[in-house]
């Protein structure tokens, strides 16, 4: 008897894509930032985004397993993977998709901290495959009955820092839909990720992107980078290290008293000490950095998983004769300028083609943002969860500065390529950028004491 012919790759998409089993979709502007800008390989470990969400209360395997297959029935980025293209990869979404998940006891005598970060670590670096998906998995372990850490590890490509927060809460609604015996599904989102996608380049015509690309290559015209002696020193896979230092209460109160005093933002009062800082650290007063965009400003989007985020690169000109409040009204209206501007990244890249240099940005080295990103913790009748994000960048940058709002402190994490600058360096650099806010919130309109 003979054995039925073993069905080739390109038969199987054939069919999938004739069924309806699976869709093919160009990749998203932000998709092509990866593909197209980063210094790093799309398929690289380092561009995964990592997370924990601590549960307390019970849960079952069977519960968890199908709160989590109707968060995957709803989000399309969680059924997907890449395919390569002519000259481009594409999107391929399948109809139905199994979620990636696995359990293990992880008794409390090892369940500390620093074992949970270090079994989390392994999780992280694990590859992904692109194209046989999915880009997605968790890890849950159970510490005690009621108690479960879930690590999940997402690919960039189809998901950014504010899905996280969908995720959490998609998932502590479908456990809830199941715990009180619903077979209902979670409701379909408004608008796709994909269908965003779509839109997003129907937006961005020719003439448009044409126009902005002139505003850009002015204020980005004869930029200079910070670390071009050191740059035989980078290597592509350099993973980021992580130091998480605070804003005391007391000065994050003033931070934001001043910030209302100039009324100006609190971005704009924060990035304005980070210039002077950076200034003042590497002695170039010419400084470019990059900043994500949530890219969501249509309510559709808010609760759709997916890479929906961008970068604006911000330009400032520290000038050590001004006063703090004459460079916080310089900084807030070129931020406001340059955000009136943004465009995608990968045009804004392709419009100035720059030159590359292997493991480096095009644009720019280093990034600052302020996380503002919902980070919901939920919590009913004895049973909560609570999302802690340990990583929404990448390799895309040599050292970053993320901010986020901690009651009335600042939680500062300093991300850094190890291969540049030690442990010590950040140090010193944490350290000036206290002392430069604490010098602007006193005497604004003083030059800022160091």
């Amino acid at each position: 008897m003979t054995a039925p012919p073993i069905e080739d790759k390109r038969t199987r998409l054939k069919r999938w894509l004739d069924s309806g089993k699976a869709a093919l979709h160009p990749l998203s502007f932000p998709q092509r930032e990866l593909w197209e800008t980063s210094p790093i390989p799309v398929a690289d470990p380092t561009n995964t985004i990592c997370c924990l969400i601590e549960i307390k209360g019970a849960i079952t395997v069977q519960d968890c397993t199908a709160a989590m297959q109707r968060v995957v029935n709803r989000h399309e980025v969680l059924r997907l993977s890449f395919l390569p293209g002519k000259g481009q990869a594409v999107q391929m979404i399948l109809a139905q998709g199994i979620p990636m998940m696995k359990f293990r006891d992880f008794p409390s005598s090892s369940s500390s901290s620093e074992a949970v970060d270090a079994f989390a670590r392994e999780t992280f670096d694990a590859p992904f495959d692109l194209v046989q998906g999915p880009l997605c998995r968790v890890e849950v372990l159970r510490r005690s009955p009621t108690d479960h850490v879930l690590v999940v590890a997402i690919h960039h490509a189809i998901t950014d820092g504010w899905s996280l927060g969908v995720l959490v809460q998609d998932l502590y609604l479908a456990y809830a839909q199941i715990k009180m015996g619903s077979g209902d599904e979670l409701p379909p989102v408004t608008l796709s990720s994909v269908a965003w996608g779509a839109a997003e380049r129907a937006l961005w015509t020719p003439a448009l992107l044409e126009q902005r690309a002139t505003y850009w290559k002015t204020c980005l015209a004869s930029t200079t980078r910070f670390w071009d002696d050191r740059a035989d020193a980078l290597d592509e896979s350099d993973q980021l290290q992580r130091h998480v230092a605070d804003v005391p209460a007391n000065l994050g109160l003033a931070v934001r008293h001043l910030a209302r005093r100039t009324s100006a933002t609190l971005f704009s009062t924060l990035l304005a000490a980070f210039q002077i800082t950076l200034s003042r650290w590497t002695g170039v007063a010419d400084i470019v950095v990059g900043t994500p965009v949530a890219n969501r400003a249509r309510q559709e989007v808010r609760e759709t998983m997916g890479y929906f985020s961008s970068i604006v690169p911000l330009r400032g000109q520290v000038d050590d004769g001004r006063t703090f409040a004459d460079s916080l009204r310089a900084v807030h209206q070129s931020t406001t300028d340059c955000f009136a501007n943004a465009m995608p990244f990968a045009e804004l890249v392709r419009a100035l083609d720059p030159p590359r240099l292997p493991g480096r940005n095009p644009v720019y080295e280093v990034r600052f943002a302020l996380q503002n990103q919902p980070v919901p913790n939920l919590a009913a009748a004895g049973f909560s969860v609570q999302l802690k994000i340990r990583s929404t960048g990448t390799p895309r940058f040599d050292l970053a500065c993320e901010i986020t709002e901690t009651g009335d402190g600042l939680e500062v994490v300093w991300l850094f390529r190890r291969s540049r600058f030690s442990a010590s360096e950040i140090d010193d650099l944490q350290r000036l950028f206290l002392t430069v806010l604490a010098s602007a919130c006193t005497s604004p309109d003083c030059r800022p004491s160091i």
